[in-house]
């Protein structure tokens, strides 16, 4: 479905649970020893994949009034858990999967097939596990059959720290002891803060030493009976910019400022270029801001390259993005598409090897954007459309529904005109 959108923004917003812990708990919830819920007021696109891969290994995994309410895997081999587009739900659960025994089959769609899975794949089979794939060209479908095994795990730490998250899912529930080292610096570190802090409220322990994980085994999952996904910054991160590029303030509601979400650094970006952000008894309150260029490291920020570059688009001078290099493996080649969506606003932007420059300028809705299939694309080019001459046109809008299925709701309760096309 295309949309147009164009409007000014302005008001109060309370953005969606955060799909990043939410992963977590509900995969922690399902290796417990007893039922919990898990207290989420919206379902995504990638959360329902978890869920339905969840139920593939024998949860059962229930989501109604805001609420999964979970029964522990009672283990069923030989399922096919459908990963969707969802790059956190397979590479969590395909060593899951493998320390279960679950001899299961993981299938995924859009680029997912096509995204990197190399070192993952190699430390599995070093340690007794097969692994099938059933498509020339493509990691997916995916059958995964044995059972690993305790002992030396390595990975590169600049790949994904989604390999590690997976592993430290797994290695608690082997028969003994496993070592897990991070070879060379980690990136995305923020995100495994996220898995080492659903451990420990898992019961799970994991010690740190010298660049690595050291996980005794065998552990039990023992999960509170309630728990609540806190609000995601990721989401909360258009709304942010949106508020510093306008000429109304945006007021961001329910937010953690003590959140260990990486995507909390949204703030701290954004004031390097000059962002007024106030917190304030009612929320996180981004002030219309006369923004400048910027180098921004995004080495531990990935996610907020697209909606960054929106922000650099509304400045003054050019803003150079450093580590971004792994952007050409997401949902698209998010360094392509950001260009592209730039572009299609007459705004000037270079891709280097580990570098994205954005030169700002005055946005004109000058031909229809892209979506590229990637909700973070697709709600990127909205907010720019904000500060845009003319209607914009969103191609292939639907894809928010990946994580934030009603972002064009919340859009226009905020002032913006959407329309479909």
């Amino acid at each position: 479905m295309d949309k147009i959108v164009k409007g000014v923004l302005g008001g109060g917003v309370t953005p969606p649970p955060s799909k990043s812990q939410a992963h977590r708990l509900l995969i922690c919830a399902a290796l417990a020893t007893a039922p919990s819920q898990v207290l989420c007021d919206s379902l995504n696109d990638d959360l329902c994949a978890t869920m339905q891969s969840l139920n593939a290994l024998g949860a059962d995994i229930k989501y109604g009034n805001g609420a999964f309410d979970v029964t522990p895997i009672s283990l069923r081999k030989g399922g096919e858990l459908p990963c969707g587009e969802s790059g956190s739900t397979l590479r969590f659960l395909l060593p899951v999967v493998a320390a279960l025994g679950a001899d299961a089959t993981l299938t995924g769609k859009g680029k997912l097939p096509l995204r990197p899975m190399e070192q993952l794949y190699d430390v599995l089979l070093q340690h007794g596990i097969q692994l099938v794939e059933h498509c020339e060209g493509a990691h997916l479908p995916l059958t995964c059959k044995g059972t690993l095994t305790a002992g030396e795990y390595s990975l590169p730490g600049n790949i994904s720290s989604q390999y590690f998250t997976g592993l430290l899912f797994a290695l608690p529930m082997l028969d003994k002891p496993s070592r897990l080292n991070v070879e060379g610096e980690l990136t995305s570190a923020s995100y495994l803060g996220m898995t080492l802090d659903a451990l420990r409220s898992s019961g799970i322990t994991v010690e740190e030493q010298d660049g690595a994980f050291v996980v005794p085994a065998p552990q039990r999952y023992s999960v509170p009976s309630t728990v609540r996904v806190e609000g995601d910054w990721s989401a909360a991160a258009f709304w942010l910019v949106a508020g510093a590029i306008g000429s109304k303030p945006v007021t961001v509601c329910g937010m953690n400022a003590d959140s260990l979400q990486g995507d909390r650094r949204i703030v701290d970006h954004l004031r390097k270029m000059g962002a007024d952000i106030r917190f304030a008894d009612e929320g996180i309150v981004a002030m219309p801001s006369q923004l400048h260029g910027a180098e921004l490291d995004c080495v531990d920020t990935p996610d907020l390259v697209p909606i960054l570059s929106v922000a650099a688009a509304a400045a003054q001078g050019a803003t150079l993005f450093t580590h971004v290099g792994r952007l050409r493996y997401k949902e698209s080649d998010r360094l392509a598409a950001m260009k592209s969506v730039l572009a299609a606003f007459g705004i000037e932007s270079t891709i280097g090897e580990d570098t994205y420059t954005v030169v700002g300028g005055k946005a004109v809705a000058q031909q229809p954007v892209d979506s590229f299939g990637d909700h973070r694309i697709a709600m990127s080019a909205a907010i720019l459309s904000t500060v845009a001459t003319g209607d914009t046109l969103i191609k292939g809008a639907e894809c928010v529904a990946k994580s934030y299925p009603f972002f064009f709701d919340d859009f226009a309760a905020l002032g913006g005109c959407v329309c479909d096309k």
